[in-house]
């Protein structure tokens, strides 16, 4: 009885004595958001400094300086200076990037191959460049070792169902040289399956595209539903057998932009174990950047009617129209709002971030580079996001996503592949 009773004591005394020391204080929003990102660096979805290589400089990396490009605007060719350099990227806290080798979806079926085998090229040959800061990697196994490195894990994908010209022989080829993912469709349809913003062919996917995604998830190779149509999308989920990703779309439900996914993908996503990484571009962000847009095509084409003709006349109109009523840009809130959304309704482990960088003519105010993801983070930990969901948006959900594509494709080690006959 007397060693309860001093025991008894004790307890009492410790409960007084931490009872009467101040209270640790809480975490400020700027905090958890750093402790988050120090923990599990961004794992951006979808970059397009390759296609800005092309654009800008022919693919030419001699002179070409990527550990600092702010310098790069050129007035002259219409080119603003790179949102992305390995300085900014560091800034920005990211730890693992899919470098998009997009092509045109103009270019007929051969055009097509090339100019992406001419991109995967372009990227490769730009992470060999800087080896202290870039690790070319093709499974999540590299860039866990790339993170322990201090490294910048560098993964590809491919923009565009039209870069394998309708060949699933091309498409395991391009598996084979490094694209990690592959988005069905461009900004039009190709011969399997339908994009968002072209008029609907094929209700979807045809059975040549269903055969698509199912060598992609046979192969490991992530099955990317941005910029498909809804019809699309829920044929994908209808077959899928391992996790998807929108590499860089955002939430019909907040802004009702083709581009965006619908609660009913969004849903389907949730089932399949998938990610909608969330994209800055302001009119997928934005309703009235959306509605400015539309504005902008009636005006333009209302300009071309009246000065019929006379196409500098027209684009000189055009251009005082845009200046006199520039295109709302938002904020990081409206990013936000997005990632806050698709967070609610299927669950925060389906959401990352693909800021789109590079392949966007305008940007938010307060995310204009790589450099400012951590701006994303604070609001979210001041609207009461914690430290381990601000961890899975950052990078933990695109992982784990990566892995069960990983798995799935394990498990199919000695199925039967699926072929279709060539075109000539």
């Amino acid at each position: 009885m007397r060693h309860r009773l001093l025991l008894t004591g004790t307890l009492l005394a410790s409960i007084a004595l931490a009872s009467a020391l101040p209270a640790k204080p809480a975490r400020t929003p700027e905090q958890v958001a750093m402790a988050a990102l120090a923990a599990a660096p961004v794992w951006d979805g979808h970059n397009d400094v390759p296609d800005a290589l092309r654009d800008r400089r022919k693919n030419l990396l001699d002179g070409f300086d990527f550990a600092d490009t702010t310098g790069t605007a050129d007035p002259a060719q219409g080119f603003a200076a790179l949102h992305t350099d390995i300085k900014r990227l560091r800034a920005g806290k990211v730890g693992a990037q899919f470098w998009s080798v997009y092509v045109s979806a103009g270019h007929a079926d051969a055009r097509a191959v090339q100019a992406t085998l001419e991109q995967l090229d372009v990227a490769k040959r730009l992470i060999a460049k800087y080896p202290q800061d870039l690790q070319y990697c093709l499974d999540s196994a590299c860039v866990e070792d790339a993170a322990k490195k201090g490294r910048i894990a560098s993964l590809l994908g491919m923009e565009g169902g039209h870069s394998i010209g309708g060949s699933l022989a091309v498409l395991r080829q391009f598996y084979a040289l490094g694209a990690r993912y592959m988005t069905l469709t461009h900004s039009k349809n190709n011969a399997w399956a339908d994009s968002a913003t072209d008029a609907p062919q094929h209700g979807g996917l045809t059975p040549l595209g269903e055969d698509v995604v199912r060598e992609m998830q046979r192969l490991g190779m992530l099955v990317d539903i941005s910029h498909v149509s809804e019809e699309t999308m829920l044929d994908v989920f209808r077959i899928a057998k391992a996790p998807v990703i929108a590499s860089h779309s955002n939430a019909y439900g907040v802004n009702p932009h083709l581009r965006n996914v619908p609660d009913s993908a969004l849903d389907a996503l949730k089932l399949n174990g998938g990610i909608v990484m969330v994209n800055f571009y302001p009119p997928f962000v934005l309703d009235a950047a959306r509605k400015w847009g539309a504005e902008r095509d009636a005006q333009q084409a209302r300009l071309n009617t009246l000065h019929r003709g006379n196409p500098a006349r027209a684009k000189a109109a055009l251009d005082e129209w845009v200046r006199a009523n520039p295109m709302p840009l938002g904020s990081v809130k409206d990013v936000a709002d997005h990632i806050d959304y698709i967070a609610k309704r299927i669950g925060v482990d389906h959401v990352g971030l693909g800021g789109d960088f590079d392949g966007i003519d305008v940007t938010i105010p307060g995310l204009e580079s790589v450099a400012d993801y951590p701006a994303l983070f604070i609001e979210l930990a001041r609207r009461g996001w914690t430290q381990q969901d601000l961890e899975k948006l950052a990078s933990r959900n695109m992982m784990r996503v990566l892995k069960g594509a990983e798995a799935y494709a394990a498990s199919q080690r000695g199925a039967r592949l699926y072929e279709n006959p060539t075109s000539f």
